[in-house]
């Protein structure tokens, strides 16, 4: 990849400052300093790197500054590369870190092809990935407000005789309930009402994603992912959001590893070890695999949500799906008859579930962006 006619630039990219090194080939790495972050300062920066060699290669680590840089340069030209922080090789004896250093590392790798890049999705799957990540965001604080108020209660020794799940008995149980104390019963219809702003956040948010779904580029996928047993709506729409195009993986394996649920593994000579899931990749993703695996622990069966879901599939959908369901049910059964313990097996379950995911996936979607 390096050559001389190439200038190679390392960005250590924060809020307020970005911190330049760059390189012409293979020569000595010039460290620039602080180079400012508004659009006349980039735009310097890329004259003065265009007048050493024809072609620049600009790289900085994904971080918590999005991908805006990344597109400003792409707009202009110029080839622009985001690295994954936790897969760049870092000597173990130094204990050195700045931010002149961060950049000139990243030049160093760069020119020696040794970084591993990260998919920079377009404008508008960002935007939907937003909306679904708030939906997500609003289920965890209706989740953290419920088991607030059932803190409180036990605090208090207060208990439902029926079952907590929150449906209209629990529910109607908890709006006519009356603590002796009024400070308490003040405290209680707080957490109370707290619990039913979240719940009506998050069927906004829901409504909103149905309503904006038809219009994603990957509704097709979202659609015929919904075979798959335990994938309903929200849980095809979260999965392609934070995989967004599937086409990049050539195999199910690697969405596998991208997605974290391959083992690990520490093997030396003759002896091999292999310990959890790696964890690697997107938690959000990995998560919602997890949830819809556990639905496989019961026997193999076609729900009418399924069957009125399907009646728009290809058969080579349906067929499928319900091929995944005869082994993921049979997988699960094994692993537990072989004294594993349900985590282990529903991990095991939630791996090969990604490669029908990614089969049916690959099927439906689009392999390159709406116009």
């Amino acid at each position: 990849m390096a050559n001389d006619s190439t200038v190679f630039v390392g960005l250590d990219v924060h809020k307020d400052s970005i911190v330049a090194a760059y390189s012409v080939g293979f020569s000595e790495v010039v460290s620039l300093g602080k180079v400012g972050i508004r659009d006349r300062d980039i735009d310097r920066l890329c004259s003065r790197m265009q007048s050493k060699a024809s072609r620049v290669m600009f790289v900085y680590e994904a971080g918590p500054c999005g991908y805006g840089l990344q597109r400003y340069l792409a707009r202009k030209g110029f080839e622009c590369w985001l690295c994954a922080p936790s897969l760049i090789a870092r000597k173990a004896g130094d204990r050195v870190k700045t931010d002149r250093r961060d950049a000139e590392h990243l030049v160093r790798q760069l020119r020696a092809d040794e970084l591993s890049f990260v998919h920079v999705p377009d404008e508008r799957d960002e935007a939907f990935r937003d909306l679904v990540r708030a939906w997500g965001a609003a289920k965890q604080d209706l989740r953290r407000a419920r088991q607030r108020l059932k803190s409180f209660l036990l605090v208090h020794g207060v208990r439902y005789a029926g079952t907590a799940d929150w449906r209209d008995a629990h529910r109607r149980w908890l709006s006519e309930f009356v603590f002796p104390e009024p400070w308490s019963q003040i405290a209680f219809e707080e957490h109370r009402r707290a619990i039913e702003d979240r719940l009506e956040r998050c069927q906004r948010l829901e409504a909103l994603l149905r309503e904006a779904a038809p219009q994603w580029r990957f509704y097709p996928a979202i659609r015929a992912l919904q075979a798959l047993r335990g994938v309903q709506f929200t849980v095809a729409v979260g999965l392609l959001a934070e995989i967004g195009d599937l086409s990049r993986f050539d195999s199910p394996r690697q969405l596998m590893a991208w997605l974290g649920l391959v083992p690990s593994e520490s093997s030396s000579g003759l002896r091999i070890r292999k310990g959890a899931i790696t964890r690697a990749g997107n938690s959000h993703a990995r998560r919602l695999l997890v949830e819809a695996a556990w639905s496989y622990r019961y026997p193999p069966k076609v729900s009418r949500i399924i069957q009125v879901g399907t009646r728009a599939c290809r058969r080579y959908v349906v067929e499928r799906a319900w091929i995944a369901q005869l082994r993921l049910c049979k997988r699960f059964r094994r692993l537990i008859h072989a004294g594993k313990h349900p985590n282990v097996a529903i991990a095991a379950v939630a791996r090969e579930l990604t490669g029908f995911v990614w089969d049916i996936a690959q099927r439906a979607q689009p392999t390159a962006p709406a116009a």
